[in-house]
């Protein structure tokens, strides 16, 4: 089978790659010629383990293609898949000139019946843009040729994003044609192989499905991070309400770990779209909107319990903090929305020198805010002469890390734990100042 993938950012490339791994003959489309000549040497502009292997072995097999033309390779696909970014507008709500420029595309080059399939999380309402767009582009043409839209949602986690593919817990389709539905079918059939369930929904259901999902993880996270600052105000111990409250069936115990906020390109984006979605529609999303204001608000509670541990701001001005993880989540160099950004911007302005390091997204901080801050050569260079440490990502190498070389590296043994990875008397042996969120 032959498809074609507009857009090589994450979800593109993983997506066109993983369908090259099952067997589909894959070309990747992407305006960016420097991208696709880079894509083609088998250099991966994205991080994310295992991708590099995944995408030279495709396309030395001859299964994964790259180019900047989807003229190119129209006349030979059945399928075309609308991977491009939808960033949020100023207003919050989803920027959509990506997508309907990838359907005018379409509709200026098919030739023969075509599915055009929608991976980008776009707000409910979007197919009928795209297909409208489609129309009036063969009505330019003065062409009557038959198609399809359909929406097909990714549920891809950085860091995981092949395993995900691969083994999906659910694959969404959303189609309103029986021809549309008989093509994913034949698509997704590997899928259906190995027993994964794949469900064909309406496109509206499947548009709603994607921030249904991310808004009902962000509002867990949420939640959890509430509870965890009114326990420490209480003397409760947020792990033991975590485990307490997880064993309950009806809850379960996934997206109950508290921290100092979520980030990336999914959670905030999506809640903010649906939050813009409904008010178009004349709705207030009270519950969405609450979670949004906790989780601004928990960017700042390290920084906070580090204003405390000195005694006031005016106490902070030319201390050197080390910050261990920038990317929002392990596994990952995404830096978008990620608290690391928020912390480091406060600490500035507090008048902090400021060290980082994390394993991954060096790079993209030196490129988001270049030397504002100072760059650290591994976890233990960052602590050098520090005088207090702050952890943001839980990267595997962070957890058990020689805490003897790190006393006596840092000026004072100053630990705050935003992710909770530590345990608070182990810290205590080591002669560490430990703070964590959600114990007293």
């Amino acid at each position: 089978m032959n498809i074609a993938i507009v857009g090589t950012g994450y979800v593109g490339l993983v997506s066109g790659t993983c369908f090259a791994e099952m067997g589909v003959n894959v070309a990747c489309v992407d305006i960016d010629s420097k991208k696709i000549e880079q894509l083609r040497q088998g250099k991966v502009p994205i991080y994310e383990p295992g991708l590099d292997e995944m995408v030279i072995r495709n396309q030395r097999e001859g299964r994964l293609h790259f180019t900047t033309s989807l003229e190119e390779v129209i006349d030979d696909v059945e399928v075309v898949f609308s991977a491009v970014g939808t960033p949020p507008d100023e207003d919050g709500s989803a920027d959509l000139r990506y997508v309907l420029d990838v359907a005018r595309t379409f509709g200026r080059t098919i030739k023969k019946y075509t599915v055009l399939v929608t991976k980008s999380t776009v707000p409910v309402g979007t197919a009928r843009k795209v297909r409208q767009a489609i129309t009036e582009e063969l009505e330019k043409r003065g062409e009557k040729i038959p198609f399809d839209v359909a929406s097909n949602p990714e549920f891809l986690k950085e860091g995981a994003a092949i395993k995900d593919f691969m083994s999906p817990d659910r694959v969404v389709v959303g189609v309103d044609s029986e021809e549309a539905r008989v093509l994913m079918s034949r698509l997704y059939r590997p899928f259906l192989l190995n027993n994964f369930r794949v469900i064909f929904t309406d496109i509206p259901s499947a548009e709603m499905i994607k921030y249904a999902a991310n808004s009902m993880l962000a509002t867990r996270i949420s939640f959890m991070n509430d509870i965890a600052n009114l326990c420490e105000l209480v003397g409760a111990d947020v792990n033991m309400v975590r485990k307490g409250i997880g064993t309950d069936s009806r809850i379960g115990s996934k997206f109950l770990y508290p921290g100092c906020g979520y980030g990336g390109s999914c959670f905030p984006k999506d809640v903010k779209a649906l939050i813009k979605t409904a008010e178009k529609e004349g709705y207030n999303m009270s519950v969405l909107k609450a979670v949004e204001e906790v989780n601004e608000r928990q960017k700042s509670v390290v920084f906070g319990k580090l204003v405390a541990h000195f005694g006031g701001k005016e106490h902070m001005k030319g201390k050197l903090v080390a910050i261990w993880g920038l990317a929002f989540k392990p596994e990952t160099d995404d830096m978008r929305e990620a608290t690391s950004l928020v912390t480091i911007r406060l600490l500035l302005d507090a008048g902090c020198r400021v060290k980082v390091f994390d394993p991954a997204a060096m790079g993209e901080c030196r490129r988001r805010i270049g030397d504002a801050v100072e760059y650290a050569t591994d976890m233990y260079d960052a602590v050098l002469d520090a005088d207090a440490m702050l952890m943001l990502t839980e990267w595997k190498q962070f957890r058990l890390p020689s805490w003897g070389v790190i006393v006596r590296s840092m000026k004072s043994p100053v630990v705050i734990d935003g992710r909770n990875i530590y345990d608070a008397e182990d810290m205590a042996r080591q002669g560490i100042e430990y703070h964590c969120i959600g114990r007293k």
